[in-house]
């Protein structure tokens, strides 16, 4: 499978809606993305196939730290190692960028998400009580540190 791996633009929107709504109890709306290509701060990645958006990520890059806002992969896409691809590129941009820290917080029950930052060396470094609106769910707070 041929994946490509660019920076979003605003046509990539609806698709990244859409796999937000499968992937999120708790979508962000398509004003929040709009916004997040004028954030200065903000880079978002897009994964395509066939150019179909099959996965997105984004971060916000604070002087040398970057904190990871949300990545996920459409479910007819997943495990087939377009996260990793996502978070890859993503994490190349950050550093080539200046970052030497990159955090994120991730649901305490989603074991796939932990095992995929596990994977790049993400530690666990704390907990968010109740952070999550829907149901109060704790966050875990991760950190990979050059």
């Amino acid at each position: 499978m041929n994946i490509a791996i660019n920076l979003m633009k605003e046509e990539d929107i609806d698709e990244i809606l859409d796999i937000s709504s499968l992937s999120f109890s708790i979508c962000w709306s398509k004003n929040s993305y709009m916004q997040e290509l004028t954030n200065p701060v903000a880079k978002y990645f897009v994964a395509k196939v066939d150019n179909k958006v099959v996965g997105f990520a984004g971060t916000w890059i604070v002087l040398d730290e970057a904190h990871i806002t949300n990545i996920a992969t459409h479910p007819n896409y997943r495990k087939q190692g377009i996260a990793s691809k996502i978070l890859e590129e993503l994490l190349s941009y950050c550093k080539s960028q200046g970052c030497v820290a990159y955090t994120l917080e991730v649901r305490k029950s989603n074991a796939a998400a932990k095992a995929l930052y596990e994977k790049y060396n993400f530690k666990q470094e704390g907990i968010r009580k109740g952070y999550y609106e829907d149901n109060k769910e704790d966050a875990i707070l991760m950190w990979l540190k050059e």
